[in-house]
């Protein structure tokens, strides 16, 4: 049985920064790509950064160049490094073991954690 557990968020101010973790249980992280999704109230559900198998990793346009994805194999967990942190990243994020990864780079969510909060005060 899969278990994606998150922690790591809470509330800070804008310009501050937050390391995400999500520890996995159930299956080698390693061998799968990976994500993290937010969603924010009234919004859909959105994938922010994924880590392949191999290692790389690719970002929504939004979070490109403040937010890092990264993965501890060792721990069996991923991580999501967020600086210089804005308003609008104010969400649940949520870790995504994906389903599946084409060779084009998409991403299909599998299994889900249970989400943690994020809220950026201006």
């Amino acid at each position: 049985q899969v278990q994606l557990v998150e922690s790591g968020g809470g509330l800070v101010q804008a310009g501050d920064s937050l390391r995400l973790s999500c520890a996995a249980s159930g299956m080698i992280i390693r061998f799968n790509a990976m994500g993290w999704y937010r969603q924010a109230p009234g919004k859909q559900r959105d994938l922010v950064a994924t880590i392949t198998s191999l290692g790389r990793t690719d970002y929504a346009d939004s979070v490109k160049g403040r937010f890092t994805i990264s993965r501890d194999s060792a721990k069996n967990t991923v991580y999501l490094q967020m600086n210089s942190l804005k308003p609008e990243d104010t969400a649940v994020y949520y870790c995504n073991a994906a389903k599946a990864y084409s060779e084009a780079g998409t991403y299909s969510p599998g299994y889900w954690g249970q989400g943690t909060q994020v809220t950026v005060s201006s």
